[in-house]
Formats: C-alpha cells, structure tokens, sequence
C-alpha cells in the first residue's frame, strides 16, 4: 500500500468532521452574541491584563489591585481575563470600587479557573472571540507583566491600532523594568530592521504609578472626547 492510501481519509469520517465543524460556528456565533450584548453599555472601560501565576502576596498583583480600585472609583468598569493571578487583582480591585469588575474567563484545560470577583462573568472556548471583546468595548488597556497570553494581547491591539483596525486608545505598559528589555528590541531590532516605524513606538506609554496611569487615560480623552465618532462607530462595527 503506497504512503498516499495509508494517509487517506474515508469519506464517512470527513462529512463527520463537517458536520461538525458547521455546527461549532453556531457556538462561536453565540459566545459573540452573548459578548455584544452583555458589555455594549460598559463603556467607559480598561482592559487589564497580565500573568495567571502572580500570586497575592507579589507587589505586581498589589499594583494591579491598587490600580483597578483607582480606575473603577473614576468610573471605568475593568475587563480581565477572569482567572487567577493579575486577572484576580484587577476584578478585586475593581469589585472593591464603584463601577463594574468583568471577567472575560476562558476555558481551559489547565491553569484557568474563574475568580469570584466579578460582577458580570462570561465564559468563552475560543480565544479569537474573547479577544474580540477585550478590544471592543476599551477604552483603555493596561498590560501588566505576563507570559505569551499577554504578549499576544499587546501584539494584537498595537497591530489594530496601527493598522487603522481599530481606534486610537492609550495603551500602556506597567512596570518599566519588566519591559525594558522588550522594548529596545522594539528599538534596537524591529525600529532599525525597518519593520516598524518610529512613530509606532508612540502607541503605548511606560508608566509605574497607578496614579498617573488614571491621569494618563483621563488626559487623553481630555481631547478627544469619550463620544464615538462616525469613525470610531464605523470600525468598531468591522472590528
């Protein structure tokens, strides 16, 4: 038998496949349903974000805690993943203060489990479709010190931000010392490779203190406003 048949698949087993597959689209279609219409009146809000192994006694999960109480006492409700470490600081926190603590949980085979501080919980399979919802409504992000769900999120918003995807928003890095490194290969590497620009190293800002994070958020929609314009509106809906 030659390596082509021994690789085939029968035709049974593919239109099962199908047949699944078609049917797990309903289920992506309802995690979006279900996001668009839990979190369209959240607004104002900051998405934070950062490592599920931070524990309680760490000072990045004390920063994150200190921080979404001062932006939820401001009136931002505050996104996270939903889980442990930093994702547990930012809905404490946030749960503490006056305005919303949302947890975007996701599951998981290992790791992820829901914190209890949440005032509206959803649950999601798909990480595409949760990260859809972390962007959508935001106002802000905040990214904590994280491993790669972290830096994913990071790419991905400078990535819509820089390509006109999305709105502009400020982003910004907690903890200078932790992303130092990060960033002079932003300078060092991509900026002098050609691969990015100089300007793009203008989508986020480094800051260590929670105080001037909520200034930094306030000042920038100081200009421009927290109305949605035509176009803000016009890609949010294709986002």
């Amino acid at each position: 038998m030659n390596k082509a048949n021994q690789l085939s698949i029968n035709p049974e087993q593919i239109q099962t496949l199908l047949n699944r597959e078609s049917w797990k689209i309903f289920q992506i279609m309802a995690e979006f349903v279900e996001g668009f219409e839990q979190l369209a009146t959240i607004s104002p809000s900051v998405s934070i974000f950062g490592s599920a192994r931070t524990p309680e006694d760490h000072p990045y999960y004390q920063l994150t805690e200190d921080l979404a109480y001062k932006l939820s006492e401001s009136g931002f409700s505050v996104v996270s993943g939903g889980g442990p470490g930093i994702m547990e600081a930012a809905n404490k926190g946030a749960y503490r203060g006056k305005s919303q603590s949302i947890g975007l949980n996701i599951i998981l085979p290992h790791e992820q489990s829901g914190n209890p501080y949440q005032d509206i919980s959803l649950n999601y399979r798909h990480f595409f479709s949760r990260k859809v919802m972390f962007v959508k409504y935001a106002s802000a992000y905040v990214v904590m010190p994280g491993g790669f769900g972290t830096l994913d999120e990071l790419a991905e918003v400078l990535t819509l931000i820089q390509t006109g995807k999305c709105r502009r928003f400020p982003v910004i890095l907690m903890v200078s010392e932790f992303w130092a490194p990060l960033i002079d290969w932003f300078k060092n590497t991509l900026l002098q490779e050609g691969t990015i620009s100089a300007e793009d190293l203008d989508l986020f800002h480094i800051i260590d203190d929670a105080d001037e994070v909520v200034e930094t958020i306030f000042g920038f929609y100081e200009k421009e406003g927290f109305d949605f314009t035509k176009e803000d509106m016009k890609k949010m809906l294709e986002l």
